[in-house]
This record gives C-alpha cells, structure tokens and sequence, in this order.
C-alpha cells in the first residue's frame, strides 16, 4: 500500500491505481480508490473538497437506567399499527376463479 493509504489508514487504496491512471486503464478501480481516499481523508480532518460520502464517525451515548425504562413504554412505528392506509377490500382486475 502507497504512503498516502497507510497514512489515512485506508487499505482499498495502493500504488498500482496511480499506474494505472497514468496508463488509462482499469479506470473504474481507480475511481472507486479515489472516492475512498476521498472518504477517508474527510474522515482524518481535511476540510478541502470531497468527493463521495462522508465516513462514519463513532457516537457513545450513555443512558441513565430510567431512560432506558421509559424506552420500553414506547411502542415504535417499526412494530407497525393498525391505523392509516392498507389493502384491505382492493379488487384490481378480474378476479381468479376457482373450479371445483
């Protein structure tokens, strides 16, 4: 891996993309080593211009226990509900009849 990869820590990157720029070739593996060295640079702190996403950065929190608590009462819309719009008494098209 080159300096600048091993510097940001970044092992999709390595010295023979800069070959292979410079010979044109296999040009989709070397943007997709760009976007990452991109990614993790803007991950080190360089506020240049950035292309590609930004990398996650880590985020601890800490809980009190009546929080966690609290918690436990909500019900979450990811456990779905049984109000607003379904697909009950949708006909669309003809419907399959079935011969005994």
């Amino acid at each position: 891996s080159s300096g600048i990869s091993a510097e940001y820590g970044s092992s999709g990157i390595n010295a023979e993309y800069g070959a292979d720029l410079y010979e044109c070739q296999n040009m989709s593996q070397v943007v997709v080593a760009l976007y990452s060295l991109s990614s993790m640079s803007q991950k080190q702190g360089f506020t240049g211009p950035c292309i590609g996403v930004k990398m996650s950065t880590q985020n601890k929190r800490q809980f009190t226990e009546q929080q966690m608590n609290e918690g436990k009462a909500v019900i979450g819309l990811q456990m779905g509900t049984n109000q607003g719009a379904s697909q009950a008494g949708m006909n669309i098209g003809k419907t399959r009849a079935i011969m005994d």
